[in-house]
């Protein structure tokens, strides 16, 4: 007869998901109901592997669907997932580049603006 309890059963597929949303580790052990000594076992189990190294696994595809939301919503017109899809991706900015030289202004330009200060 063996000795101590029995392993937990841990639902492999709900573990994933956990860390596709980003769980932090006290809340998967929260929903899945045990120890962070019980999920670092299972995990040593199931995947060979430490907690840390498969949770930085498994949370890849929740970014991926999250960037794949992302892009959806500029694709349907967001413009402000445009915008920071364009900042984050392109190294679009709202700054002028510093290298920019400012547009030189004519005098006739120069004039109407006289004018227009002193009215």
């Amino acid at each position: 007869m063996g000795r101590g309890r029995p392993c937990k059963e841990i639902d492999k597929e709900q573990f994933e998901k956990l860390c596709e949303i980003q769980c932090t580790r006290d809340e998967i052990c929260e929903v899945l109901d045990v120890t962070d000594k019980t999920l670092t076992g299972w995990c040593r189990r199931t995947y060979d592997k430490s907690f840390s190294e498969v949770f930085s696994k498994k949370r890849k595809r929740g970014f991926a669907s999250l960037r794949r939301h992302q892009y959806e919503e500029a694709k349907n017109g967001s413009t402000t997932m445009l915008i920071w899809l364009g900042k984050q991706w392109l190294g679009q900015s709202e700054k002028p580049a510093a290298d920019v030289e400012e547009p030189e202004i004519s005098e006739e330009v120069e004039a109407l603006l006289a004018e227009l200060d002193m009215e």
